[in-house]
């Protein structure tokens, strides 16, 4: 079937020349098309231009269904590459503790945290956790997203991690998302290796490892390098145990102090190094040598009253930075990427230009598929939204309020 966008007011992220990222001063470079049109033939993005070209496509084609978007922007879907939505329940009495002035730290010195999420899961079927996860995915698809990188974690044994990861593979094969799955065995350490981290370590290694690598449950290994969860050592141990059965790195690093998990990802290959709310001259410098993304969670901040990554600092260094929601039910409970893209314009100075950028084709490299997400190419899979008629790009992180997603194309299939 084909699809006809016309009367576009502006097609934004368009390539000519697809890019796996952009980084630097050209994050503030964006590609666009006043009074365009852009045309979908099934899965693929075929051909766009300007409405007067438009007659080299009109001419050739015998079915279209056409869609006016006069007044209205047309972006490539978000691309959201840092996730936890398979979770169970909900955290809300540790909001009012925070509310109350505990701190992250205090909340799971007290038994809540990542090991309260841990407990629920146990506690929940498959069959719930999905139509729980289900009901995620379908609200993030309102606010424009079109691809997820979902990770496990809340399971932190090998039942209910695989558990966990089995309902991913079910969210990939059930809804329209490009989907990614990443193994986080090494979330927390559960309260029977409280004292004992190697044992658990070891646990992850050689029983959890080879049968989610066995059954290719996941794309990718992450690990939550800090202090008090896992060391940079703990760190390398896991990944390189992941590295065996294919799973490339991935790397909680940074979050409430220096932790080495920067270093570590990168003497990994990370293919993202995420959180990064602490960076340093040698953090810098280590990424600068690597092809890691760095990925900035601002809702994580905005949500804990934490200090913001330092993008600004990041993109003046040469580097590039995604942007992701870090939707979980602890420290960001919300999937609503344009509001990510307004705190990082208000929080950390970035540019609605450089949002962009950070939130589709650098959000699809830290996912792995940039070669087929992320911009407006021909011969890229169609997934894209249609906004509201709104005056100009700057306004949908302006009015950060408000959903301005009219319509979402995935796949070449509309949505709603």
């Amino acid at each position: 079937m084909k699809i006809l966008l016309e009367n576009i007011k502006e097609l934004i992220q368009v390539e000519d020349q697809p890019v796996e990222m952009v980084k630097g001063k050209s994050m503030s470079r964006l590609q666009t098309i006043t009074d365009a049109f852009l045309l979908i033939n099934d899965e693929i993005i075929e051909d766009f231009g300007k409405m007067s070209e438009i007659d080299r496509i009109l001419l050739a084609d015998d079915f279209l269904m056409e869609i006016d978007c006069k007044g209205r922007l047309v972006l490539p879907a978000w691309c959201d590459s840092h996730t936890h939505i398979v979770y169970a329940g909900s955290r809300e009495k540790e909001f009012i503790g925070r509310i109350q002035g505990l701190s992250y730290q205090q909340i799971a010195e007290q038994g809540g945290g990542i090991l309260n999420s841990a407990h629920l899961l146990g506690e929940t079927s498959e069959e719930q956790l999905y139509e729980q996860a289900y009901a995620r995915v379908r609200e993030v698809m309102q606010y424009g997203t079109g691809a997820l990188e979902i990770k496990s974690g809340y399971g932190l044994n090998p039942q209910s991690e695989i558990k966990m990861l089995r309902v991913i593979q079910r969210l990939r094969l059930t809804t329209p998302l490009c989907i990614r799955a990443t193994f986080l065995g090494a979330h927390a350490v559960p309260a029977e290796f409280k004292n004992n981290v190697s044992g658990y370590v070891d646990v992850i290694i050689n029983e959890m490892i080879p049968q989610i690598g066995g059954e290719g449950l996941a794309d990718f290994i992450d690990v939550f390098c800090e202090e008090g969860y896992f060391s940079p050592e703990d760190t390398e141990r896991i990944l390189m145990a992941g590295m065996k059965y294919g799973l490339r790195a991935k790397i909680h690093a940074n979050e409430m102090a220096f932790s080495g998990g920067v270093q570590a990802g990168v003497k990994y290959n990370a293919l993202s190094v995420d959180h990064l709310e602490y960076m340093g001259d040698d953090e810098i410098a280590a990424l600068k040598e690597s092809n890691a993304m760095p990925t900035m969670l601002p809702g994580a901040s905005f949500f804990l009253n934490m200090p913001y990554a330092p993008a600004r600092k990041l993109i003046d260094a040469g580097l590039p930075v995604a942007l992701a929601t870090d939707f979980n039910p602890g420290s960001s409970p919300a999937g609503n990427m344009n509001f990510i893209g307004s705190l990082a314009c208000i929080k950390q100075k970035l540019l609605p230009n450089e949002v962009i950028n950070a939130g589709t084709i650098n959000g699809a490299y830290a996912m792995g598929v940039s070669n087929r997400l992320g911009s407006i190419a021909k011969g890229k899979t169609a997934n894209m939204f249609i906004t509201s008629k709104i005056p100009n790009i700057d306004y949908l992180f302006y009015s950060y309020g408000s959903n301005l997603i009219d319509s979402l194309i995935l796949n070449g299939e509309i949505q709603f």
